[in-house]
């Protein structure tokens, strides 16, 4: 099969969409289909290896969700696009985040093939489509398939664009992350650590992390708080460091995908402190696939992938309070950790990129013979 995946998002910058289409393409690769990635990308001569990519336009920075999004706004690629679309004559064009600006939209308005797309976001207002679906249901119109990356995703978009959607979830490289590897060396060395992978963004609650591990440090000394993540932590956690000055607190900065999974590995528990605008719990899978216990807020987009009690803790979000008392209660009892880490890595094989990349073909297949007239 000849398949296009269509990213709105910079390919050269990490993230979970990118992460999504990336891993997705590698597994349609593995089974024999054709594949290309259509995506602004900032570094063209710079690639990701083993992917096929086709750039399409310099992205710039565009404030997005409590984030910032770095799309395409070439409308002039319009010739290129419909000239590309003409000679690869794919079965299946797939378009992540459909609706966003500009190369989605294109895409859709110029492709002939069987149109899919998937909706990643959730932001838990009506700020992202309040005002402009009037404009974008003709685009919406035009797909032939509509998939979710997870409840909170379909309901978000639903809202504004009725219809029928089926849920396919985000995906775990799951040997990736499960392969046994040697610890971090600094981090080996009898304490407690506690990790925090994200993005350094106020959405991501780190902040309340810092006044939690603030707090658990004077009862519990043998502990460390891992940061790993791009980005400047703002000014809320300066100011909680510079005031309460805990001991033992790393900030990595960003870490390089091969080598994430070893930072998983070297830690105890894992947290997710996040505020809410969370479709799904992508760090959660990677936490699970390690045999990671976790502590996490209870927000909707956590909680379609952890239940309470059972892989982890979940607390109220924005309380620095509760993940201190959820924390304090790994830190003093290994036999739980290990048992909810157990939990986990049981849970994440349902997310499994084998599984859900055949879900994924499966839809296609369904779509191509709807096209056809045939029944499914």
């Amino acid at each position: 099969m000849r398949i296009a995946l269509v990213s709105p998002y910079d390919f050269a910058v990490p993230g979970g969409v990118t992460n999504h289409i990336g891993s997705l393409a590698n597994q349609l690769v593995a089974t024999g289909n054709y594949v290309r990635i259509l995506t602004p990308l900032s570094q063209p001569d710079d690639t990701p290896v083993g992917q096929n990519i086709v750039p399409l336009g310099r992205p710039v920075a565009v404030p997005a969700g409590g984030s910032v999004a770095r799309i395409s706004l070439s409308v002039w690629l319009t010739p290129k696009i419909r000239d590309l679309l003409a000679r690869e004559q794919f079965d299946i064009v797939h378009i992540h985040e459909p609706l966003a600006p500009f190369l989605p939209l294109a895409v859709l308005q110029l492709a002939s093939s069987v149109k899919v797309g998937t909706f990643h976001a959730y932001h838990g207002s009506n700020r992202m489509y309040g005002w402009s679906h009037p404009i974008l249901r003709r685009w919406f119109r035009r797909l032939d398939g509509r998939t979710a990356v997870s409840p909170m995703a379909m309901k978000f978009v639903a809202r504004f664009f009725p219809g029928e959607y089926r849920i396919i979830p985000n995906g775990i490289e799951l040997g990736f992350f499960s392969q046994p590897r040697p610890p971090i060396p600094e981090f080996d060395d009898g304490k407690v650590n506690i990790l925090f992978v994200g993005r350094m963004e106020k959405r991501k609650g780190l902040r309340y992390l810092i006044e939690a591990y603030s707090r658990l440090k004077w009862d519990h000394p043998n502990i460390r708080l891992i940061v790993v993540g791009p980005g400047t932590p703002g000014k809320d956690v300066y100011r909680i460091l510079a005031e309460r000055s805990p001991q033992d607190v790393v900030l990595t900065g960003p870490v390089s995908y091969r080598e994430l999974p070893r930072y998983y590995q070297s830690c105890h528990i894992f947290c997710a402190p996040a505020t809410g605008k969370e479709s799904f719990g992508i760090v959660l899978l990677e936490a699970m696939a390690c045999s990671k216990p976790i502590v996490c807020t209870r927000i909707e987009g956590y909680g379609c992938v952890l239940t309470d009690g059972q892989e982890g803790l979940m607390v109220p979000p924005q309380s620095s309070d509760g993940l201190a008392d959820a924390l304090a209660k790994l830190v003093g009892d290994a036999d739980l950790r290990a048992q909810l880490g157990a939990r986990g890595r049981q849970t994440v094989e349902r997310y499994r990129w084998e599984r859900v990349a055949a879900e994924t073909m499966d839809y296609y297949q369904t779509l191509l013979a709807k096209r056809r007239g045939v029944a499914v």
